[in-house]
């Protein structure tokens, strides 16, 4: 009886002794019942033995000695507060934002220098072949001045494509200020069907036999795309080489070469 009395009055001492930590010293251990007390607290003490318990098995104690399971806790106080600035922390994520979008902006810049140089050394080599050597931008500018009506300003997708496929550009516009009439008012079959190029296919512009494309661009493509394949892959690369297999006219070859003149002068 007077053992049970003496395990009830160590219980109580142990519990009083456990709130009264709490309230000195903050603790990051979550609060445990009694019963989970019985079989956790004898190896969270510094003199007690190892032992085999259930929550059942009596408790004969005479003397425990209690101390901090986490030594965090025998440190001051202050150093265990947490001072969070929400202010501060909605600073610094706009801040890290700001420095992504840089770095993804100055990615962007990289790959446009890269993408310009290389089209700079394309024009470069290809407009070399025919006495001068000019960037890309320029070819761009002296293509446009030679392309009007429907095709004003495409300059761009003839440099575009010409660049890509090793095609010279002054060529690739001659041919179709030929075929089309856009040195003053481009053709009906470009301006309803987008057939740059006088190529004939399905589907028929209007029922005919000449190809109908969804939109200029892709006109441009298709005509660049049929010049190289059928035409620079062969080897027939000028006028004079192409005219035969063109064209039925014995004049279509000098004068593709005088739009050529024209369009490099300009």
């Amino acid at each position: 009886m007077e053992t049970n009395q003496s395990v009830k009055a160590s219980i109580m001492a142990i519990i009083i002794l456990t709130v009264v930590s709490s309230l000195w010293r903050p603790t990051i251990a979550k609060a445990q019942s009694l019963k989970q007390f019985k079989t956790t607290f004898m190896t969270n003490t510094l003199n007690a033995k190892k032992i085999n318990m259930n929550e059942n098995t009596p408790l004969n104690i005479t003397k425990l000695e209690i101390k901090p399971i986490n030594s965090e806790l025998t440190k001051d106080v202050d150093s265990l507060k947490i001072d969070i600035n929400i202010e501060k922390l909605r600073q610094i994520k706009i801040a890290r934002k700001k420095a992504l979008e840089l770095e993804r902006k100055k990615e962007e810049e990289r790959i446009k220098a890269e993408a310009k140089a290389k089209a700079d050394e394309a024009a470069k080599q290809i407009t070399a072949k025919s006495g001068t050597s000019i960037s890309y931008d320029e070819l761009v500018a002296k293509l446009n001045r030679s392309l009007n009506s429907t095709l004003a300003g495409k300059g761009e997708s003839f440099a575009k494509y010409a660049t890509e496929l090793g095609i010279d550009p002054y060529l690739a516009v001659a041919i179709v200020l030929h075929e089309t009439g856009c040195k003053w008012n481009c053709s009906s079959l470009l301006r309803n069907c987008n057939n740059v190029g006088g190529m004939k296919g399905s589907p028929g512009c209007n029922g005919g036999s000449y190809k109908a494309f969804s939109s200029l661009d892709e006109g441009i493509r298709a005509f660049m795309n049929n010049l190289k394949r059928n035409y620079y892959d062969k080897g027939l690369t000028t006028p004079e080489t192409i005219g035969p297999k063109y064209a039925a006219s014995q004049t279509w070859s000098s004068k593709i070469r005088t739009y050529m003149n024209e369009i490099e002068a300009k």
